[in-house]
């Protein structure tokens, strides 16, 4: 089991750029997928980005592709996303989470942080 805690959000100017971390504990963080969900107000919890065990393979949502990157040191058990460009709609509260087989993908995750609030003025 992994235990998820995020941290980096907090309100910043449309254009600005913020950079979101993911703790995790647990010894086998190395072979975990992980991946970062946003869910704004009102509206349902939607796919952001993820990154294979290794790092080496990543995915986007198309509405964050180019502006967001997503990264993993596992010496520090730590997962990041640097976001770039930030728009008003991006706004949200931004939740990391882990699973520990497969591929990078866009569901199916069972493990969850309780989520950092990003707030982008326009």
């Amino acid at each position: 089991q992994v235990q998820l805690v995020e941290s980096g959000g907090g309100l910043v100017q449309a254009g600005g750029s913020l950079r979101l971390s993911c703790a995790a504990s647990g010894r086998t963080f190395s072979s975990y997928v992980m991946g970062w969900f946003r869910q704004a107000p009102g509206k349902e919890r939607e796919f952001v980005a993820a990154i294979s065990w290794s790092g080496g393979y990543t995915i986007y949502a198309d509405s964050v592709k180019g502006r967001f990157t997503i990264s993993r040191d596992n010496a520090k058990n730590t997962v990041y996303l640097q976001m770039n460009s930030l728009k008003f709609e991006d706004t949200a509260v931004y939740y990391c989470a882990a699973d520990r087989d497969g591929a990078p993908r866009v569901a199916g995750y069972d493990y969850w942080g309780q989520g950092t609030q990003v707030t982008v003025s326009s």
